[in-house]
């Protein structure tokens, strides 16, 4: 009998990177895969994302209300609230066999909470991970401790987890989905791209993104102004740049970029590119600039330089083509001059992405199918004691 594997998404990067496994899940002969989506995926602010997956011929099984049009800190916590209520009932009526997630965002603490008290198997992706500048670190650990299998994305993350008492015959080094959509995704030509964007990329051109750093108080405002100050010690430049997440902060970026826009005819702005516009715009560029973890994962395998801002990411682990800098307008005004120079250029040009060889998802589903269709599964968790 198939069992049946929930995967929970809430925004479109999130979903960018578990389609492949999403799909692979779907032709498995092991699994029946339901898909539950919630979060920005069903805002019109942030796009109404969930019709791309509806595009791309997934059935969406659920789809979860939960966002309040607000991204104070108290907004943040009533859509857990929400998320925990509306992921208690889906479950205890869907009954699941387990529910795949990916992350670290405040969604995926409700719903794995959801998850552990159904008794439900929780399979974690990018456990082990550490970002010191935004509350993610701590959701990100507290998912490890509620999950089941454990699916790193190298092997210091893994024994991470492992340091964290979770046992190792449930923990793999499996790499990132974000290297294999890089390295395996087709992406589109340069003309293609220009109209998709409705741009001339005829100058050289950086991607831009920044979030808030969510552990920093009221920090967003001066970051941003910093940021887009930056931008303008190149106004030979284009810059295309995609909003902020909903994060606490995050409109107060996406406002201030917009009206920065409006201003300078080299930038404009996006909700959010998807996964091929966003990997395609980053293959001809010179740079990104900003403070994702898709700087740190995903652009390393083109071979371009990545500028990292502030503590966001601080303690991911980065390629050689990363320069961190401080969100100062100096400071980043440096460190893309660098990352611009030949010789920088050259270092990048060698650099081998420590995020994996791009087959995660095929690990992913080998592991799946083993400790969760051949295997006995036991919540009853051990605590693992390093000797």
């Amino acid at each position: 009998m198939k069992r049946k594997i929930c995967v929970v998404t809430a925004t479109r990067a999130e979903y960018g990177l578990l389609k492949r496994v999403i799909l692979k899940l779907a032709s498995s002969p092991f699994f029946d895969v339901q898909v539950a989506v919630t979060g920005t995926h069903l805002s019109p602010e942030f796009g109404l994302t969930y019709q791309e997956i509806e595009k791309d011929g997934i059935t969406i099984h659920k789809k979860i209300e939960m966002l309040l049009s607000s991204d104070t800190s108290a907004a943040v916590s009533k859509s857990m609230g929400l998320a925990l209520i509306s992921f208690a009932e889906y479950f205890t009526e869907s009954k699941p066999d387990a529910v795949l997630l990916l992350g670290d965002r405040y969604e995926t603490l409700a719903v794995a909470c959801a998850a552990m008290n159904e008794g439900i198997p929780i399979v974690h992706l990018h456990g082990g991970e550490t970002t010191e500048g935004a509350v993610d670190e701590a959701f990100r650990h507290a998912v490890t401790k509620m999950s089941y299998l454990h699916m790193a994305s190298t092997e210091e993350h893994r024994r991470r987890i492992i340091q964290m008492g979770e046992e190792p015959e449930r923990v793999f080094c499996v790499g990132a989905m974000g290297v294999e959509n890089a390295l395996h995704t087709e992406l589109m030509e340069k003309k293609e791209l220009e109209r998709e964007l409705q741009i001339e990329l005829d100058a050289p051109y950086g991607v831009v993104t920044f979030h808030p750093v969510t552990l920093e108080k009221d920090s967003a405002r001066h970051q941003i102004e910093e940021v887009l100050g930056a931008l303008e010690g190149f106004p030979n430049w284009k810059f295309l740049m995609t909003k902020a997440n909903a994060d606490k902060g995050g409109r107060i970026i996406n406002q201030m970029t917009e009206s920065y826009a409006l201003s300078h005819g080299n930038v404009k702005v996006y909700d959010s590119l998807g996964m091929v516009r966003y990997l395609s715009a980053v293959r001809y560029s010179q740079m990104v600039i900003g403070n994702s973890s898709s700087g740190l994962i995903e652009v390393p395998s083109f071979h371009v330089p990545t500028v990292n801002i502030g503590d966001r990411q601080k303690g991911r682990i980065r390629a050689d083509s990363v320069i961190d800098c401080i969100p100062e307008k100096k400071a980043i005004i440096n460190a893309m001059k660098i990352a611009d120079e030949a010789q920088f250029r050259q270092k990048v040009d060698a650099t081998i992405n420590p995020y994996g060889d791009g087959r995660t998802s095929d690990r992913i589903i080998a592991i799946m199918e083993e400790k969760l269709c051949r295997s006995e599964v036991n919540l009853k968790k051990k605590f693992y004691n390093i000797e």
